[in-house]
């Protein structure tokens, strides 16, 4: 029971990619959905910034600010004991000067809890990583589709299809690696581009639509339960339909309010006839 309880650190993950043992990822955005996660035995949990759109309901993750991130941050690890808590850096919190970038990034930790940051982007990002890593904040980088440049890129595109693409994208990722971060996430890439990249980082690839080649795997937690996610992508499987089983109880507890069949007589507490009397007055209701 220790064993199972002892929290995953950033040594754990890099041994995984070592001895080839396929890491877990997931997205949680509160205190029981980490819970769950966390119960259920990922190795990673990452409160992502798409907390946006699947919890906050916005059309995309630009919405999102520190504040967002740090509330549900704190959610997360509070219901989080043993999986190792990652927390997207939001859009345009490291995207100024360095010391804004580290301390948003520092932010995330000390008041989130988080045990990393994850940030998107390309070889731009190597000075902020590697001053991150110098101030002891562990960093999971982030590219291929990245949804904060989702304008940029032209929308929710499969990215390195191209013999060019594929090759810039595996020059950014070893720049990356060099530059201190310890795993990285391909989002939306070809499956043999994948399988290339893993195979030269010594750090740890993990994929979401990048096939089976990865060192590990996250995805969405609503979508994979079916927790009122609107999105199908093809990436995704449905292990459950929750929502449904949701509603369907929600619909039956209203049907039965308007029916006075609930609650019931077993829901009901019931006072002593001292305090009745007490209550109403003796011989109300008396002639």
């Amino acid at each position: 029971m220790a064993n199972a309880m002892k929290q995953v650190t950033t040594a754990d993950i890099r041994k995984k990619k070592e001895t080839g043992t396929p890491i877990t990822m997931m997205t949680a955005y509160d205190y029981p959905s980490a819970k769950l996660v966390d119960e259920a035995g990922v190795d990673m949990i990452l409160v992502g910034d798409s907390l946006g759109m699947v919890v906050l309901g916005y059309d995309s993750t630009l919405p999102v600010t520190m504040e967002d991130m740090i509330h549900h941050t704190k959610a997360v690890t509070r219901g989080a004991k043993r999986a190792f808590v990652v927390a997207d850096l939001p859009f345009l919190s490291y995207h100024g000067t360095l010391a804004e970038a580290v301390k948003n990034a520092g932010r995330l930790m000390q008041e989130g809890l988080a045990k990393a940051v994850k940030m998107e982007g390309g070889s731009e990002l190597a000075p902020i990583i590697t001053r991150c890593v110098q101030a002891g904040i562990p960093v999971v980088a982030h590219i291929g589709l990245t949804p904060q440049a989702v304008h940029q890129l032209g929308g929710y595109k499969v990215q390195g299809r191209s013999i060019e693409a594929a090759q810039k994208m595996l020059e950014e990722a070893l720049v990356l690696e060099e530059a201190g971060a310890f795993a990285i996430v391909l989002e939306c890439v070809p499956e043999e581009v994948t399988a290339m990249i893993a195979s030269k980082l010594e750090i740890a690839v993990i994929g979401i639509g990048a096939g089976a080649q990865c060192d590990g795997q996250v995805l969405v937690f609503h979508d994979l339960v079916g927790y009122a996610s609107q999105l199908a992508p093809k990436f995704v499987k449905r292990y459950a339909e929750v929502g449904d089983t949701i509603r369907d109880a929600v619909a039956a507890y209203v049907k039965e309010v308007e029916a006075r069949s609930f609650p019931a007589a077993e829901h009901v507490f019931h006072a002593s006839e001292d305090t009745i009397k007490q209550l109403y007055g003796e011989g109300v209701g008396q002639k």
